[in-house]
């Protein structure tokens, strides 16, 4: 009966979403108050757990993801992500120029969410390609995979991030295992795969999207440009090398785990950014300020998203639908890193979410966690490679692929839905090597 009742709760979150549209975020807290009158929950308990759920997550992810805004916004205001895919492009050269954009969008990705950085960084991929004259897909895939994987596998991205506290799983382990993942993942997905589509003669579609032009004056430096957007990145890798490397070390270095914590690593880039895109430039501090708070508003309804997939997976657990699964799921011969990654692509399909596959699916699959040995940093990125498979029409990115690079519905399947399965497929597979290796 459990299992009847979490099939019937991904239906109807399906139903919400894709024939009402009803947002995610109202969605999943219907869905989780059905799912606990189904398994007889008393509503007010039910409220209790839902409260419970979003609280707890709300509590541990606020911070991470309102700093990753607003660095995300400050790199774009600023010019520093031009700077950087500038001075690549200058260091790489013409036949390179994938590499370049690549690295970009990697650093570009890292902060912000998938869509906001597509859309700082669809302007520099169409004027590289009239300046170059070269295929806009060539350039544009690079960027697309390197967008797309961080959005799944790494943090301090939202649904990383959330999926890695719900699997109990050490953050900057997880931004590790994530990066050695990330880079044949990306190699593959991006520069390899757009190679079979150089001869698709897609352009960039009138008055869609007027780019903004900064004047070489009105640039950071590089060095400024890449202290800001690097510095989180190398905070968080210093804490989970040292950790890995000299565990005692790290263990009695408070001051280590402290800059290396990921909300501590993100606000430090966020003062670093204030100042040398700020006060060094001699902006005006209201107006820096009114800039961070405004960044704050894209995230707002990803952050209830994550939270009410929390309370979602509270209602599951204070029901004993997670008992049900883990006794369930104990008699499948299938490796934990292979079952949270078909389940997370099931809910994919149907929804179209990245980051509510994610939080549903990690959800689910919390419960098999214990005692099987596998590294939940594993599972996060697992889980994350999962939630990027087959998308289609009800997935954003679908029709944002569409729509900016003026392809056809066909032309996006099988380009746009093909590097997204190939990318989760290639995640799944370096979970398992690393399951093997760690």
């Amino acid at each position: 009966m459990p299992l009847i009742i979490i099939i019937a709760g991904i239906v109807l979150l399906f139903i919400l979403i894709s024939l009402f549209k009803i947002s995610a975020f109202i969605s999943l807290l219907i869905t989780s108050f059905v799912v606990g009158l189904l398994n007889r929950m008393e509503p007010g308990t039910i409220l209790h757990s839902i409260s419970s759920g979003l609280g707890e997550t709300m509590g541990s992810l606020a911070l991470i993801i309102v700093f990753g805004a607003m660095l995300g916004k400050l790199l774009e205001e600023s010019g520093a992500a031009y700077q950087i895919t500038n001075r690549l492009v200058d260091l790489f050269g013409l036949r390179r120029i994938q590499f370049a954009i690549m690295i970009t969008g990697f650093l570009v990705g890292l902060p912000m969410i998938y869509n906001a950085g597509f859309l700082v960084l669809i302007p520099l991929i169409y004027a590289l390609s009239a300046s170059t004259k070269l295929p806009l897909i060539y350039l544009g895939l690079p960027m697309c995979a390197a967008l797309s994987v961080t959005h799944g596998f790494l943090p301090p991205h939202p649904a990383p991030t959330s999926i890695a506290f719900l699997f109990h799983a050490d953050l900057n382990k997880t931004l590790l295992y994530g990066m050695i993942v990330t880079l044949p993942t990306i190699l593959i997905a991006g520069p390899w795969l757009s190679r079979f589509y150089t001869k698709w003669n897609l352009t960039p579609p009138k008055g869609l999207f007027v780019a903004r032009e900064f004047s070489k004056e009105e640039l950071p430096s590089l060095s400024a440009s890449l202290i800001t957007a690097l510095s989180p990145i190398v905070l968080m890798l210093s804490g989970a090398v040292i950790q890995m490397a000299v565990p005692a070390s790290y263990g009695e270095n408070k001051f280590l785990k402290f800059i290396s914590d990921p909300t501590i690593a993100l606000f430090s880039a966020v003062v670093i950014g204030v100042y040398l895109f700020g006060i060094r430039r001699k902006r005006q501090m209201s107006e820096v300020m009114k800039s961070l708070s405004d960044s704050t508003a894209s995230v707002a309804m990803i952050l209830l998203i994550i939270a009410s997939g929390g309370a979602f997976k509270q209602v599951l657990i204070d029901s004993g639908t997670a008992d049900y699964i883990k006794l369930m799921a104990g008699g499948f011969h299938m490796s934990p890193i292979l079952l949270t990654w078909s389940v997370a692509a099931l809910i994919r399909f149907s929804i179209g979410s990245a980051t509510v596959s994610c939080i549903t699916a990690a959800g689910l699959m919390m419960p098999l966690m214990a005692g099987t040995g596998v590294a939940p940093e594993l599972m996060v990125i697992a889980t994350g490679a999962g939630s990027l498979m087959f998308s289609h029409f009800n997935d954003i990115g679908f029709w944002m692929f569409k729509e900016y690079f003026n392809a056809s519905v066909k032309q996006t399947f099988l380009i746009w839905t093909v590097m997204e399965t190939l990318i989760g497929v290639l995640g799944l597979l370096g979970a398992l090597i690393l399951s093997h290796l760690i």
